[in-house]
């Protein structure tokens, strides 16, 4: 799959998460909601939404571990889940590589963050983690 169409499919999956969280919903009922509408996901996306789904809670200590002094609600939402999406990426994709994970959570900041500095945000964040990982 061309990087192009991965990188819209970690969009896509990114958006459906932020979805999750705001609508407070089950991913499934996000999924079939979207799919009522039109919405279709392809596989690479539906296996990077319910794999951050699975291991949502891995994931979101990863990030708090590097936080220090900020509870995870104060991250907005968007930015949690490109972290998430990345995150996911890192642990249980062994096909991509680690810095392909990175940079590309990096350049989704520059179009979907919430903020100027959320892609330099998004890089602090898993640089530490990569660290961690790293040991």
């Amino acid at each position: 799959m061309p990087r192009i169409a991965r990188r819209k499919s970690r969009e896509n999956a990114i958006i459906v998460l932020y979805q999750r969280d705001l609508l407070e919903k089950k991913i499934n009922e996000i999924l079939e909601s979207n799919s009522m509408a039109g919405k279709e996901y392809d596989l690479f996306t539906l296996k990077l939404v319910k794999g951050v789904d699975k291991y949502k809670k891995r994931i979101d200590g990863m990030i708090m571990d590097v936080v220090k002094n900020w509870s995870l609600e104060r991250i907005a939402i968007i930015d949690r889940n490109i972290l998430r999406v990345a995150i996911y990426e890192m642990l249980y994709e062994d096909d991509i590589p680690l810095k392909v994970s990175v940079d590309e959570a990096i350049e989704i900041a520059k179009s979907l963050g919430q903020k100027e500095d959320t892609p330099k945000f998004i890089n602090g964040i898993l640089g530490k983690i990569l660290n961690n990982m790293n040991g």
